[in-house]
């Protein structure tokens, strides 16, 4: 990672959680792309579509930040690039309902991370933690997926069982990806130890950690409408 010299921890940990949320946003153009191809209405491809735009238009204040803090983006990111490669790999969707439901829960668990994260930064640093927040306070996605599967589901009791099993699935998954992540990446893990300093701080990190996910992935899918 390419940074002016000096660069002291904290500058260290906030181009960390950059280089993730690029990786986010980099990932998602790709994702939300291949979703607008096979979307079955013209109005889910169109927001779909702005969405691409909104993820890119992140990943462009993302690379202005960067520069802020004498760092190059493709720097940035290098070191988070493939993190959900395996998840990927080991969770292909078979239709429509299930490729919303893995962005929406699958993807979700990297954006509670995320969000863990912004919490440990610096309090000097408010550029960062502004950014970094407007990122993964974006709902519109969410929104999306919630009011679609909703209808379909609230209709298909069946199809609502198995999306709820698809959920458990995607959660298992990406709770594993998320425990590499932390063992990877030391400076991230000092971000969610301070996150996470009043959540029973007796116990280990990753047990705090999960007990948080697994919470997040429960409200998330109360939402949906499916037992979690």
């Amino acid at each position: 990672m390419t940074a002016t010299p000096g660069t002291g921890p904290a500058d260290t940990a906030a181009l960390a959680v950059l280089g993730l949320l690029a990786n986010s946003d980099l990932a998602a153009v790709t994702r939300l792309a291949a979703d607008a191809e096979v979307a079955p209405s013209v109005v889910d491809r169109i927001e779909l579509c702005r969405l691409v735009g909104a993820a890119a238009e992140r990943l462009g204040r993302i690379e202005a930040r960067a520069g802020e803090l004498g760092a190059d983006l493709a720097d940035v990111v290098a070191p988070f690039l493939g993190t959900f490669t395996d998840f990927d790999a080991r969770t292909p969707p078979g239709s429509w309902w299930e490729r919303l439901l893995k962005a929406h829960v699958g993807f979700g668990v990297e954006d509670d991370v995320a969000r863990l994260l912004v919490r440990g930064l610096d309090d000097g640093d408010e550029a960062t933690r502004a950014l970094a927040q407007a990122a993964v306070d974006d709902d519109r996605h969410g929104a999306l997926v919630v009011a679609r599967v909703t209808e379909a589901t609230a209709a298909d009791p069946v199809l609502a069982s198995r999306l709820a099993l698809w959920g458990r699935r995607l959660v298992g998954e990406a709770l594993g990806v998320v425990q590499r992540l932390v063992t990877d990446h030391p400076e991230l893990r000092g971000l969610l130890e301070r996150a996470l300093a009043d959540a029973s701080p007796d116990q280990p990190l990753q047990q705090r950690l999960f007990a948080v996910l697994t919470a997040e992935h429960t409200r998330r899918m109360d939402r949906l409408g499916l037992t979690a």
